[in-house]
């Protein structure tokens, strides 16, 4: 009897787990779409003057439109398209940067992806230099495409995401575009 009812325990933590991550879908034709291609024509952003360039094409196109509206003023909106992508593969996860990091702080998402699933957290704002923190984010959509189900190190990678997310109860953030990079 002992022995079942510390078995149960460790089997839901494990359920529990896996179903923080979500299933991403494989899309083949991602590097023939025309916003991946055009990511080859433009060279990579530099958002700050002392940063060292890892690419000599830009890494992503994305759109982030930020909304804050806290019921007694109108709606005000934002929108962010300086973003790059850096991805690295460590033990059996993948980790997918998309930032707009510019020396001082950054804004954008972390996608762990872990065999056939992923999970997206969302970077601080406020963290400064030096520093990789997190927000606290309620998902309401996500979904990642990716254009091979296996990666190793040295892989070029390529993608989509769409994702929408409610912060602090006040703002929703939707961030929604093409990346790629090679895997480092």
């Amino acid at each position: 009897m002992i022995a079942l009812w510390v078995f149960f325990p460790v089997c839901c933590r494990k359920e529990e787990e896996n179903s923080r991550y979500n299933r991403f879908t494989v899309d083949e034709s991602i590097p023939l779409n025309d916003t991946v291609k055009r990511l080859s024509k433009y060279p990579e952003l530099q958002l700050y003057n002392g940063e060292r360039i890892e690419s000599p094409a830009r890494t992503a196109w994305i759109i982030q439109q930020a909304s804050y509206s806290d019921g007694l003023f109108p709606a005000l909106s934002f929108q962010f398209a300086d973003y790059k992508c850096n991805a690295r593969y460590s033990k059996d996860t993948m980790d997918i940067l998309l930032n707009n990091y510019n020396g001082y702080f950054g804004n954008g998402v972390l996608v762990k992806v872990f065999k056939d699933r992923f999970f997206i957290r969302d970077i601080d704002p406020k963290t400064l230099k030096g520093e990789t923190k997190f927000i606290r984010s309620v998902p309401a959509y996500q979904k990642i495409k990716l254009h091979q189900a296996s990666f190793e190190k040295g892989d070029s990678i390529y993608g989509f995401i769409d994702y929408t997310t409610r912060i602090d109860s006040v703002i929703t953030k939707n961030f929604k575009g093409y990346f790629k990079t090679i895997i480092k």
